[in-house]
């Protein structure tokens, strides 16, 4: 691993131009395709895995806050990120605000969150594909499904970016056919049915549930150098994602909820915990032997590939961002000379991310992801405040609302939700600290070499 000497002359990320190799072919509606492909499959899975502890009304308290949340951060990530149009995201914006160590933090978390997101929503592939192939195991169905979309995402970004825009659209009509089918039988006695089983306190640990509805949007900062309009189109495409998800995921939570309570869409027949809520919610409606039922599910899973493709193709570039600036081996920061792509560091997600798909502990790979996620978002923010004191003259095309108000309470939300997974995840959260100030120290360590 090579890490400039911090004694010596250094060019920081955010002031080198993009990496030779990356095309500037993506307009507004492909990033708003790629932002809203990042982050629907927590449409699909994950949230439900909130509800026993905080029930159906402590689950609504913690989506509205993270929605909260997450719509102040976009704010602020979307003005740096039109400012910083580098593939590096929140290593570039910490590093040029904070210096090189908490620019290194930031890089190590959101490497964090982007590789160990796409493990989970492998799982959630294997688990759908199981309920037409019987017999067949969803960890082996996952492995594939990992070799298949980096292979895709290898191929090349146009072809990538296509590709996505299609599958999120149909995923977005997925969901809506499932809101317009599900909506009609809501039962508002079902879904106040043990509103909160573990008290208010219940609430903390579905925040990182909650957190998967939103998870990932920050990666449209990291295709901005392959933007055509990067200054124009990367804010835009924020904020319509951001819009576009607000409404589905308040939408998919009562409407499945609201059909028979929220054990229906945690439980199966058998009593047994799985983590597919949307096909358990309409087999209650209609049958799971309904030629509606198999349409939906089968349509399903344009969701949750377009998140895993859309989550690999910016796992690469992050990782790309980190081998440039030698906080990785540089060999990760190549381009490949004839694809134009960032194999050698798809190559590296992927090696980790099947590691951990086969530890088979999906729950806990969601909140190390969401425990990277918080870290930068918390990072991130600070370093908007900072380079609105520091920089006043940085040419901003959009500009953040409501500084500093707003962009301090979204960071005090920021800690809210950290201290709230940290308190409910004691373990993994150590586990990540063990990631974070090993990985740091280790960096340091190399620099002196």
């Amino acid at each position: 691993m090579t890490v400039p000497n911090p004694e010596a002359p250094q060019v920081a990320a955010s002031d080198v131009g993009p990496e030779p190799g990356l095309h500037r072919t993506l307009g507004p509606w492909t990033i708003w395709g790629l932002g809203v492909g990042y982050v629907i499959s927590g449409e699909y899975f994950g949230w439900n895995l909130g509800l026993p502890t905080a029930g159906s009304l402590g689950m609504v308290v913690a989506t509205l806050v993270v929605t909260l949340f997450y719509a102040l951060f976009v704010s602020s990530y979307a003005e740096i990120a039109a400012a910083l149009p580098r593939a590096g995201g929140a290593f570039v914006y910490a590093e040029r605000a904070l210096g090189r160590d908490l620019g290194a933090i930031a890089g190590l978390a959101q490497l964090a969150e982007f590789v160990f997101a796409p493990p989970a929503i492998a799982a959630a592939i294997g688990a759908y594909f199981a309920l037409f192939l019987p017999g067949y195991d969803p960890t082996l169905i996952a492995t594939a499904a990992f070799f298949i979309f980096v292979g895709l995402n290898m191929w090349g970004v146009k072809q990538s970016a296509i590709f996505e825009l299609i599958v999120t659209a149909f995923a977005v009509g997925e969901l809506l056919l499932f809101c317009g089918v599900a909506l009609p039988h809501f039962n508002s006695a079902a879904f106040l049915r043990e509103p909160l089983p573990m008290g208010w306190a219940g609430v903390l640990p579905a925040i990182p549930f909650a957190i998967w509805f939103y998870l990932g949007i920050e990666g449209v900062a990291n295709i901005a150098e392959e933007a055509r309009d990067p200054q124009r189109d990367v804010a835009r495409g924020f904020g319509w994602s951001m819009l576009t998800l607000g409404v589905l995921a308040l939408l998919v939570l009562f409407a499945a909820v609201g059909v028979d309570g929220w054990r229906a869409v945690v439980y199966d027949a058998n009593g047994e915990a799985v983590d597919r809520p949307l096909p358990l919610a309409l087999g209650r409606i209609v049958g799971v032997e309904h030629p509606l039922f198999h349409l939906l599910v089968t349509v399903g899973l344009f969701g949750l590939v377009a998140s895993f493709h859309g989550i690999l193709l910016v796992a690469g570039r992050a990782t790309m961002a980190l081998g440039q600036s030698g906080l990785l081996p540089r060999v990760l920061g190549r381009a490949h000379a004839t694809r134009q792509t960032p194999v050698a560091a798809l190559l590296a997600v992927l090696a980790i991310g099947l590691i951990a798909l086969w530890s088979g502990k999906t729950g806990d790979i969601i909140t190390l992801s969401v425990l990277g996620a918080l870290t930068m978002y918390g990072l991130s923010l600070v370093s908007f405040l900072q380079l609105r004191r520091r920089e006043p003259d940085l040419p901003r095309p959009y500009r953040a609302p409501g500084h500093p108000y707003l962009p301090g309470l979204g960071l005090l939300l920021c800690l809210l939700c950290l201290g709230a997974v940290v308190y409910s995840a004691p373990w993994l959260a150590l586990l990540f600290a063990l990631w974070l100030f090993g990985g740091w120290a280790t960096l340091r360590l190399l620099a002196r070499v």
